[in-house]
């Protein structure tokens, strides 16, 4: 067949498929139609007068909304698989389901069961399948076709087959600034994880470059399908390693017709708080450690500094006092109880209790014990004390006097390096990521705080003072908004999960006490620098739910050049990585170049320049945390004129991401950084598809791996 009728026959298909898939749209504009008839309808109920018409109107008004979300969200390349079957039929696979006029279908959903041979079709085994085709479409308009012939043996004489297969074709285009759906190349041990069973934990492991979090986000969007009133009602949960990361995932479900799904970064988790900064790896690893649970523990049962030690009322003719011993014993007495912001009702009992059994005399008691209550719970020098001995505490609250109470509270535990870095660290005076799961842990310890203005009628009063209320309105861009009955999920998907502490997998498993599962991660890229103490955390977080397991074993990101390189790092940087088999060769061999410190900058330019002009997609730069600042100033208007297609990133940013062009500045700096540099750099390595090239000053990590 010559070039030009391959060519003519390829647009021929492509204009058949277009007039079907025209069809298709006609349809869903019919269905988007009749949901907006339905939300008129809807709010027209809202009108007959009694509470009925409201709650029907509200009902008709929230389901059709989200009809119209989904068709909106699934517009784009709505209709992307054809099946040709041995029995003649033609089956036509999408990212949501649609129906004719008749109700018959013409699109099958991609989750549905008779989607499934979509993926798991193979040569080897067609399942029934004798060609399977994948459109490529812009919009509404069909641009290519791809056709894998799975069952020469029964196919037609004049079946038409098209390009060099699907997945093939896909690998070679160029990224962009979003990861995007791959529900048109799915493999089969792919789909084998993605509709794994729903209950317990599905773990998905495997090299970089293996699709583990897009698998894993399609695994969520097939169990919203499969139990929609479930996943739907108790929510799904998806939480990465940075806001860099979940910005770059955040099309992926809603192109597959899921906008209800909660993402979430680390620094994210606890609603209404928000981190983006990472600690240095001393203070990270130390906030991150289990030892950190019983510090939180004494140091929310700790006074607040500053507050009062003793207290002296003057009663009839005689001075009460509450010394200091006084005053700890009530303190251990209230706590003993439960949690520190429930105690908040009892203090004042408790302190007016222990006043009373020090009154003396026949004219101090003539009253009795009612009219002494009275008299000192309306004194202002009481209510004043008691509010500052015993104030309801917000965890943000707490967590400001850590510093404070770090050396008392946590000398035995902590070396001295890490108490310096503990401090160090808080002094800064905002949460960084490592923060928030110590923030989370002081919400469940103290409990939740009171509202002051719902006292019981009998019994001591608390008043908050105008001091107090300024203090909180400080601290409100910190406040978490969300009380702890609602942080439960349906579901969690966790990715990078091997980069977690101990700290964190206690922050996500409060979250999924009563949920399933998917948890995605490789250990060979993990950050986290004490394994065996995160995995026993990891299982605490499980409660002993069923595993499933999944291995995917093909690296479909990089060239096979660049990752036999990250492969010997991989070695270096843990035991017996995972490493996964890549599948194509560029014949472009990682380039590295080692200039003295003066040269470094404009060879960094350079080899930057080479690789955006030999690329049609991203390009990223980077490098050790430390010299990130210095080199965002030096190549400012390199990444100004190329915004959108240029990012300068350090190696824990760069986690989930790909890009067509890597420049590592300073791989020996990057492995020198943290005990995990060299797995940090191996992640780095990875994330090139095309190009890779290496700029040091040094090139001690090249003489480790030869």
């Amino acid at each position: 067949m010559t070039t030009h009728s391959a060519e003519h026959i390829a647009q021929q298909e492509v204009a058949a498929e277009q007039a079907y898939v025209d069809n298709v749209y006609e349809r869903l504009e019919a269905s988007g139609q009749m949901a907006q008839a339905l939300v008129a309808e809807g709010y027209a109920r809202g009108h007959i007068g009694h509470e009925g018409g409201l709650v029907e109107r509200d009902a008709m008004v929230f389901q059709a909304s989200k009809r119209i979300a989904a068709l909106n969200a699934a517009h784009d390349g709505l209709v992307f698989g054809r099946l040709n079957l041995l029995d003649g039929e033609s089956r036509y696979i999408g990212r949501i389901g649609v129906r004719d006029e008749n109700r018959d279908v013409i699109v099958v959903d991609w989750r549905a069961p008779a989607a499934a041979v979509f993926y798991q079709a193979t040569a080897q085994d067609p399942a029934g399948v004798i060609r399977r085709r994948v459109l490529r479409c812009s919009g509404e308009k069909v641009i290519g076709v791809e056709d894998d012939l799975l069952d020469a043996e029964n196919a037609a004489d004049d079946l038409v087959i098209v390009g060099e297969g699907a997945l093939l074709a896909s690998l070679s285009r160029a990224r962009d600034s979003s990861m995007h759906s791959v529900v048109a190349t799915i493999q089969k041990e792919q789909d084998e994880a993605i509709r794994a069973p729903s209950r317990g934990a599905t773990t998905i492991g495997g090299g970089p470059g293996t699709g583990k979090t897009v698998v894993a986000l399609h695994r969520a969007a097939y169990l919203l399908y499969t139990d929609r009133r479930r996943f739907e009602s108790g929510g799904v949960l998806v939480v990465g390693p940075s806001s860099v990361f979940m910005n770059y995932i955040e099309r992926v479900l809603p192109s597959l017709g899921e906008t209800s799904v909660t993402l979430r970064s680390l620094g994210e988790v606890v609603d209404g708080l928000r981190a983006d900064r990472h600690d240095e790896p001393v203070a990270a690893a130390a906030k991150g450690s289990s030892r950190m649970t019983a510090f939180i523990g004494r140091a929310a049962a700790a006074p607040l500094p500053g507050a009062p030690t003793e207290f002296r009322f003057f009663y009839k003719d005689d001075v009460l006092r509450l010394e200091a011993s006084d005053l700890d014993r009530i303190r251990r007495h209230l706590l003993s109880g439960g949690k520190r912001n429930r105690a908040y009702d009892k203090a004042p009992a408790a302190l007016v209790d222990a006043l009373w059994r020090q009154v003396a005399g026949e004219r101090a008691l003539e009253k009795g014990e009612a009219e002494f209550v009275e008299i000192v719970t309306t004194d202002d020098r009481f209510v004043s004390f008691v509010e500052d001995w015993w104030p309801p505490v917000d965890p943000i609250e707490v967590w400001r006097t850590l510093p404070d109470v770090i050396d008392s509270l946590g000398r035995g535990a902590f070396s001295a390096e890490e108490l310096k870095a503990l401090k160090a660290s808080w002094a800064i005076g905002e949460p960084s990521i490592e923060d928030i799961p110590l923030i989370d842990e002081l919400r469940y310890v103290i409990g939740e705080i009171p509202d002051t203005n719902d006292n019981d009628d009998d019994g001591p009063k608390q008043l908050m003072s105008f001091e107090r209320q300024e203090r909180e309105a400080r601290d409100d861009r910190y406040r978490a908004t969300r009380s702890i009955e609602d942080d439960g999920f349906a579901h969690v998907l966790v990715d990078e999960a091997q980069d977690l502490s101990p700290m964190q997998w206690r922050m996500l498993g409060r979250r999924g006490r009563h949920a399933s599962w998917t948890i995605v991660g490789d250990q060979a890229q993990s950050s986290w620098p004490h394994p065996r103490e995160s995995e026993a955390a990891r299982k605490a977080a499980l409660e002993g739910k069923p595993e499933h397991a999944f291995r995917l074993s093909t690296n479909y990101r990089n060239s096979a050049e660049i990752y036999d390189l990250a492969a010997k790092v991989a070695v270096i940087g843990v035991k017996d990585p995972d490493l996964a088999d890549a599948v194509r060769r560029t014949g472009d061999l990682p380039q590295h170049h080692v200039v003295s410190a003066s040269e470094l900058t404009a060879q960094l330019r350079t080899s930057i320049g080479d690789i955006l002009e030999r690329v049609e997609g991203t390009v990223a730069v980077v490098a050790s945390r430390a010299d990130l600042e210095r080199l965002e100033g030096e190549l400012a208007d390199l990444i100004e004129e190329n915004s959108g297609r240029l990012r300068l990133l350090d190696g824990l940013d760069t986690k989930g991401l790909e890009f067509d062009g890597v420049v590592v500045a300073e791989p020996d700096a990057i492995t020198d950084e943290s005990t995990a540099g060299w797995r940090t750099l191996y992640v780095v390595l990875t994330r090139a598809t095309q190009l890779l090239t290496t700029v040091g000053t040094t090139d001690r990590w090249r003489e480790r791996i030869v």
